[in-house]
């Protein structure tokens, strides 16, 4: 069985085969068909591009999926330890957020047994993606490279979006970024050209005393085969007493110069939220906080009320069911941070050993959970009491 029929197996009632078969346009409030297409991801094949891709996805795959509440708790046991056979949580997570950054639209789909009973779930990326209607309820229509179809409730996925302006679904395609895109093409031709021409050496001379084109054919085919054949080892050009005017000519090729280059790689930074530093792990605390502030927690968030909304029902969310992708912020804390923090917290009941041990990845120990308190802390309602007590 390959990974196709692992995500989309036949149903027994045949509706995903119907929903294909059957399945109509579904019906948006704008004019726009509700229709997801890959773009050709050559924003991936940039050096800049991919970098800043990476490291918004690097972060991201430190995220932590837990399910909550009494809902399912067969899927609670199986997501417990990972989102499906294939991935860790890790992986899934940065695969998600890749395909995110490309396409501005990532889908997390179910995974189903025999049984059709929800699984897990794994991120696609189909070719096309459309919204039909069977039944009265929208389903995901799937084509994928292989030329393979398949299609699941819209209710069971999970849809994230980025830059969702004119599809009521779908977010919008990267051609925001097709001017920045060429510049760097430009730059790198320029790079390239510039590189090729300063080992590259090329010269002019005149000739005297020749008055017919076919002497100078004749004297160019000379020269060619005596310094430019294979039998010129050492590469010395040798130029007779009747050439005159004898120099090199210079090349220069156009690069673009530091501020240039500079403005180029911020609208890349702009377009990701990432700069240098988060790219090269060399941000300190306040600026990986902001960069949490700005990139993952909007990622987490969008994540956890999606996922929600696909694993579990109205009545079981009212009931406190609920996926929560979190992420431990004060691990982006220096350590002297890290060490004030758990000095002034931890004797005063507001963190735990293990908490305090969690900030420095520390493995949690038995009873470590317990909350001390130093002695000179003390409930004011006990000093009230006692205060009665002694008046008394």
């Amino acid at each position: 069985m390959g990974l196709f029929d692992y995500l989309f197996r036949p149903r027994k009632a045949r509706e995903s085969q119907d929903a294909l078969n059957k399945g109509v346009g579904f019906q948006t409030l704008t004019a726009y068909q509700p229709v997801f297409t890959t773009w050709n991801g050559f924003i991936y094949e940039s050096e800049l591009v991919r970098g800043a891709i990476d490291a918004r996805a690097r972060h991201i795959s430190k995220l932590k999926v837990t399910f909550e509440g009494s809902a399912n708790p067969r899927l609670q046991a199986k997501m417990r330890l990972a989102p499906n056979k294939f991935q860790t949580y890790s992986q899934m997570l940065y695969r998600l957020s890749t395909i995110l950054d490309n396409s501005n639209t990532a889908i997390l789909t179910p995974v189903f047994d025999d049984n059709m009973v929800i699984t897990g779930y794994m991120p696609i990326l189909p070719q096309y993606c459309s919204i039909v209607e069977y039944k009265d309820e929208p389903w995901l229509r799937y084509q994928f490279g292989n030329g393979k179809i398949g299609a699941v409730r819209m209710s069971e996925s999970v849809l994230m979006t980025r830059f969702q302006y004119k599809n009521d679904f779908f977010g919008e395609s990267n051609s925001a970024l097709d001017e920045t895109m060429k510049l760097i093409h430009v730059q790198n031709q320029g790079i390239e050209e510039a590189v090729k021409n300063s080992v590259t050496y090329r010269f002019m001379a005149r000739l005297d005393n020749f008055s017919k084109s076919t002497d100078l054919k004749a004297e160019r085919e000379r020269f060619v085969k005596n310094n430019m054949s294979d039998g010129n080892s050492g590469g010395l050009l040798l130029f007779p007493n009747y050439y005159g005017d004898i120099r090199q000519i210079e090349q220069t090729a156009y690069t673009v110069d530091a501020k240039q280059r500079e403005m180029i790689e911020e609208n890349v930074h702009d377009y990701f939220g990432v700069n240098r530093k988060v790219m090269q792990n060399s941000a300190d605390a306040d600026e990986l906080d902001s960069f949490f502030e700005g990139c993952i927690e909007p990622f987490a968030i969008q994540l956890s009320e999606a996922w929600t909304m696909a694993a579990f029902s109205e009545r079981e969310r009212a009931q406190g069911s609920k996926v929560m992708v979190t992420a431990n912020r004060l691990q982006y804390m220096s350590t002297t941070q890290k060490v004030s923090m758990a000095q002034q917290l931890l004797d005063r009941g507001v963190m735990s050993i293990n908490e305090a041990r969690e900030l420095f990845n520390y493995a949690p120990v038995d009873g470590g959970d317990i909350r001390t308190i130093r002695g000179e802390y003390k409930n004011t309602n006990e000093i009230e009491v006692q205060e009665d007590a002694t008046e008394n």
